[in-house]
């Protein structure tokens, strides 16, 4: 037989441990940990920077600051109106043009957001008459603060710069609009509450006679079976709630306005029943209107900076 060779020594001298089992560590801490870089990772392909590494003053594409200046915002804030109902109005050449009827109430200002506090630019704008005695302390306060009487709707309205922001307790008028410029109307529609297929997504539903029998109005199939998974896909039209979120109509028409009943015309429909709360602001899908000196003396805009 061969002479049997330990390899006991040969791992002694290699690793200078009396124990061949017991791994050496390393001396000194182990730092795991990556080393910090300003750019991300590309995970997804090519990510815009949100830092830039050399220290140049210039917006980098994936930064807050830039993001703001891409986005689209009105330059004034807007205001918040009763919808009272529709009428028509003539123009003189006989053409008849349905209109809604907007009234403002009570509409003021109430606060403002900066971008150095708040990280954004916005004005708080009020509505109506609330009951001190159902206001809670806080907004007690909070309306202190502006100068005004508790609002029975708030809203914030956002603006492009430090330009649209408002004084709190600046009340607005009906000529803060003029006539013949555009708006964007926001409003929550209708609700009509737990409806059906046909009624919320305008299927045909199923056949009158030839053997169906109390199944007019039932959707039919929700999906096919094993070649689909055997599943109901997500997103798949279903009967369920129907209304009563917020719908937006942009690029509507001003036709009239009456400063002393405080009502704004519209050029046709707007989302909502009688007495919703409408908010209208200057349309972000052109260019500002030119406001008149005039017109813009009632609403006293004023810059407030943080």
């Amino acid at each position: 037989m061969p002479p049997r060779i330990s390899i006991t020594p040969c791992l002694r001298r290699l690793w200078g441990n009396s124990c061949p089992f017991r791994l050496i560590q390393p001396p000194g801490p182990v730092n795991r940990c990556r080393s910090f870089t300003t750019t991300s990772p590309n995970t997804f392909g090519n990510r815009p920077k949100r830092i830039s590494s050399s220290g140049s003053p210039e917006l980098l594409e994936g930064s807050k600051a830039a993001s703001l200046e891409r986005k689209r915002l009105a330059t004034r804030p807007g205001v918040l109106a009763v919808k009272k109902g529709m009428t028509a109005i003539f123009k003189p050449n006989g053409r008849r043009i349905a209109c809604t009827v907007l009234q403002l109430e009570r509409v003021q200002v109430t606060a403002v957001k900066t971008r150095q506090k708040h990280g954004y630019w916005a004005v708080q704008v009020g509505s109506g008459l609330r009951n001190p005695k159902n206001v809670t302390r806080p907004m007690l306060g909070h309306f202190e603060v502006a100068g005004t009487a508790p609002k029975k709707h708030l809203r914030e309205f956002r603006v492009k710069d430090e330009n649209g922001l408002m004084m709190p307790g600046t009340t607005f008028a009906a000529d803060f609009f003029i006539e013949g410029q555009y708006v964007d109307v926001k409003a929550n529609c209708k609700g009509h509450g737990f409806a059906g297929g046909m009624k919320r997504h305008g299927f045909s539903g199923q056949p009158a006679s030839h053997g169906n029998s109390l199944n007019h109005r039932t959707m039919g199939s929700a999906g096919q079976s094993q070649g689909g998974g055997s599943r109901v896909l997500p997103g798949k039209r279903m009967p369920g709630r129907m209304g009563g979120h917020q719908v937006t109509r942009p690029h509507v028409q001003v036709m009239k306005i009456d400063k002393e009943l405080g009502t704004i015309l519209l050029f046709g429909p707007v989302p909502g029943p009688k007495g919703c709360t409408v908010a209208i602001q200057d349309t972000i899908l052109g260019p500002p209107p030119v406001i008149p000196g005039a017109a813009a003396t009632s609403s006293e805009p004023a810059v407030v900076t943080a």
